[in-house]
């Protein structure tokens, strides 16, 4: 039986959004997590010369693959093998991958509300149960241990997120070693999505390795490393399922690009220039936060990491797809509607990104501001 999922209303906005940019409008993309810096200049010139060099094909890089290895010996002190990680077309299939290599139809999935859309989706549209837990102000805007331990039955699995989308939130480290705990007690298996670790403006964030050997992990090079549209992601496994996810990768989707490989493996080095893009964020984070008086929010999720605002509408509508519309329509601001990240609240709520560049954050904010303040007036 093939199950119904909900629609990603922030690509609706965005489809609105490029129709109003092809008919001259001036528009500014907040509605997705997408950074506007793009890939690194020496992945860009790495690619450059591959395209005369190689024909390409069917192909996993080993050197990236030890490069990867080498970033969780670095950034983490965790090791890891060659051999449990899958490169991937980014972070999506990487989602899909463990999922269904993982779990089987009418299992039950923990996870965070709000969280993102296709954790979800994805979860249901795979015949699993997505068992959401409401998380607020009180939470941390997170899952906890506790809330994980109260379930019954317990679920097979669960997907954790720090930094999460839509929140920006983070999950303490002692927080994550209760949660580590809880499902090991109750043999729940843990898919950690790292996608948002090194754009972080409160403390680094540890891997979920770090506590539990086994869990899955998905990153992916779209977030911290600029390369959204080259489609490049890794999901790291168990030893002991590694030859699964390999019958189930090969059958569903091959390889990534062989160009995102190479130039994939160039970016990884560029750490002064990757830098840099965290501190245009930090200053559009900070800039945000600065005009949210001006904007009539003041209750928001604490945006400690990636490059997101989850703010409360509620006192100027129940209808976060129609007010994200009219504000594209109006100030030309594209943003993400609420009920994306949570179908039970989420109307009264909605998400900026600032991975944008700081004079769009500002000529964003010229038009937000007057647009708002019309809004409280009415």
């Amino acid at each position: 039986m093939t199950a119904d999922i909900d629609q990603f209303r922030a690509i609706v906005i965005s489809r609105l959004a490029h129709a109003l940019k092809a008919e001259g409008r001036s528009v500014i993309h907040m509605e997705f997590g997408q950074p506007s810096t793009g890939a690194p200049p020496a992945a860009i010139a790495e690619a450059h010369r591959v395209l005369d060099l190689d024909g390409m094909g069917y192909w996993e890089s080993a050197p990236l693959k030890a490069r990867i290895v080498q970033l969780y010996r670095d950034r983490y002190g965790v090791t890891v093998t060659p051999d449990r990680l899958l490169l991937t077309c980014g972070a999506s299939p990487a989602l899909v991958l463990a999922l269904s290599s993982a779990f089987r139809p009418g299992d039950r999935i923990a996870m965070a509300r709000p969280g993102y859309v296709a954790y979800r989706n994805t979860v249901r549209a795979l015949n699993m149960e997505a068992v959401e837990i409401a998380c607020g102000p009180a939470e941390h805007y997170q899952l906890t241990a506790a809330a994980l331990d109260a379930l019954h039955p317990a679920p097979a699995g669960v997907i954790i997120a720090s930094p999460a989308n839509p929140t920006g939130s983070v999950i303490s480290v002692s927080e994550l070693s209760e949660i580590a705990a809880v499902c090991r007690k109750k043999r729940i298996r843990i898919l950690s999505d790292e996608i948002y670790h090194g754009l972080s403006y409160v403390e680094p964030q540890p891997s979920m390795l770090s506590f539990e050997p086994d869990a899955m992990v998905i990153n992916s090079f779209s977030k911290y490393w600029s390369m959204a549209g080259w489609r490049l992601g890794w999901l790291l496994v168990p030893a002991d399922h590694a030859e699964r996810a390999r019958a189930f990768i090969g059958n569903l989707f091959l390889t990534p690009p062989s160009l995102s490989q190479h130039a994939g493996l160039i970016a990884m080095d560029q750490h002064d220039v990757l830098e840099g893009h965290i501190e245009v964020y930090r200053r559009n984070r900070a800039r945000m936060l600065e005009a949210l008086p001006a904007l009539g929010l003041k209750s928001i999720a604490p945006p400690d990491g990636a490059f997101y605002i989850w703010a409360d509408i509620g006192h100027l509508t129940q209808d976060s797809v129609a007010f994200c519309e009219r504000l594209l329509r109006d100030t030309g601001v594209a943003t993400a509607p609420g009920v994306d990240f949570d179908p039970v609240d989420g109307h009264r709520f909605m998400r900026f990104s600032f991975a944008v560049s700081t004079p769009e954050i500002e000529d964003a904010l010229a038009r937000m501001i007057p647009w708002f303040a019309a809004r409280a007036a009415d």
